[in-house]
């Protein structure tokens, strides 16, 4: 738990920020001499709101604005801000360019006005913001005393866990058990565990944090039954995490709880239904504008180069380890070790076009295909040869749990430069933890963000593409 004020904190910067925006854009509209229609009536501007809105979400999504909003001094506060804002506007343009400024009717003084006074009243908004900070830290921090019953392994890794998060506001008295040697620092020896509930009543502690073992349970079962009569927070440290698992979702089968390994944002419906009609669109996109008139250029220059199919399919790995076939453009000459062999730095078996599209990863736009037919998404876990699946999953205990998802055309691995050749196991197993880290932590925003780091990577060039 954080202070109970933070993620009000965050969702008050997050809508007083879309406030300034939006109230920016009209005001570009009457400077621009619009005033004889309304704005709300103009629907010619309610596709403007829409991506304004959204690209400023995403923007704050890519450089982290709304995170430690408490934590952060003034000058990062501003720095990220700045950052935001740049982002932002480098977004709206390059959406202009894209689809034309005359779709939306969007003129370069709209974009000027509306930028400009977006700017003042942003800065102006974090200025105010900044100043109420300044002025209420310690209420919006709202530190909290608390107490430790245990001081086992699990009551000494609260501890530190406290000392190391000091922003979350608990403020460790001491501990209580009744074993007094197991307390390394005696200062910190607060009593017996029977005497913790008179403490905490007479010394102002907020709340109780129970770490005592389960075969304790009679005097767990007495400490909680205490704390409510007396009307104490009473917060129970079960010892399952000793098994490494992370006890985020807990489910109710009747009394008996049931914790998940992990957590899996995509086993909800919902979330899997918004996933599935985003690579649908995004796909068709794609294959519409894209993929439409490079298909013919590039088909004409890899069968120049060298004889074989244009397209080149192999078996891969899918969600569930279910096989399919894997769709791209062909980059290499036809060879018989494709599908035992990663391709290399200065791999000859890769054409000079072929060079050209690996690195700019053209090669796996046929993958939208692969999207719409359903074996794979727009950003989830690279697909992995068949035999790669096998051989890892043998060195890596983790490795299959990547394949809970759909295979993706990028992902997080491949932004944080966890691409190409894997030479080692340990270079493996890096990937596997994104990916692994990636199904934990799924959300719309995360592939929006993964997908402007794929663009932005293949337009600078990443070394490990070849």
């Amino acid at each position: 738990m954080s202070h109970r004020y933070l993620t009000f904190i965050k969702a008050i910067n997050l809508t007083f920020d879309h406030i300034s925006l939006n109230v920016a854009m009209v005001l570009a509209y009457y400077f621009e001499g619009k005033e004889n229609t309304f704005f709300i009536e103009n629907i010619n501007y309610l596709p403007i709101v829409l991506v304004f809105n959204f690209t400023w979400l995403l923007s704050a999504n890519l450089t982290g604005l709304y995170e430690q909003v408490l934590n952060k001094d003034s000058i990062r506060t501003y720095r990220n801000v700045f950052k935001t804002y740049v982002i932002f506007i480098c977004i709206i343009c390059f959406i202009v360019i894209i689809v034309g400024p005359k779709t939306y009717f969007i003129t370069r003084s709209y974009l000027l006005y509306s930028s400009v006074s977006f700017s003042v009243l942003l800065a102006t908004w974090k200025l105010i913001f900044l100043a109420i900070r300044k002025s209420d830290r310690a209420r919006l921090y709202d530190s909290r005393n608390v107490v430790i019953v245990g001081s086992g392994r699990i009551g000494v890794d609260l501890q530190h866990y406290f000392e190391n998060n000091s922003g979350l506001g608990y403020n460790l008295v001491g501990f209580f058990d009744d074993n007094p040697d197991n307390i390394t620092n005696k200062r910190m020896y607060l009593g017996s565990t029977k005497e913790s509930i008179s403490y905490v009543l007479n010394n102002r502690v907020d709340e109780i944090f129970c770490a005592l073992p389960v075969s304790e349970k009679s005097k767990i079962e007495q400490l909680m039954s205490d704390a409510d009569k007396n009307l104490i927070r009473f917060r129970f440290v079960p010892e399952y995490y000793d098994y490494g698992i992370k006890p985020v979702l807990i489910q109710s089968f009747g009394n008996i709880p049931v914790i998940s390994v992990r957590p899996e944002p995509l086993e909800n419906m919902l979330n899997r239904f918004i996933k599935r009609v985003f690579d649908i669109l995004f796909a068709l996109f794609v294959i519409v504008f894209f993929f439409s008139w490079l298909f013919p250029i590039l088909a004409i220059l890899i069968r120049l180069e060298s004889k074989g199919p244009i397209f080149f399919t192999q078996e891969r790995s899918g969600r569930d380890n279910d096989p399919f076939m894997c769709y791209k453009f062909r980059s290499m000459k036809v060879n018989d070790d494709s599908d035992k062999r990663q391709a290399t730095r200065d791999d000859k078996r890769i054409t000079k076009i072929g060079a050209f599209i690996r690195r700019t990863s053209i090669d796996e736009l046929p993958q939208f295909f692969n999207v719409i037919i359903g074996n794979m998404s727009v950003v989830g876990p690279r697909p992995h040869m068949i035999s790669h699946t096998e051989q890892y999953s043998e060195l890596i205990d983790s490795f299959m749990i990547r394949q809970f998802l759909k295979p993706g055309i990028t992902g997080w691995a491949q932004v944080k430069g966890l691409r190409g050749e894997t030479k080692t196991t340990e270079a493996m197993l890096k990937r596997v933890e994104a990916d692994v880290w990636y199904l934990e932590n799924w959300s719309f925003l995360l592939d929006m963000k993964i997908i402007f780091l794929t663009v932005w990577n293949s337009a600078k060039g990443d070394e490990n593409a070849f």
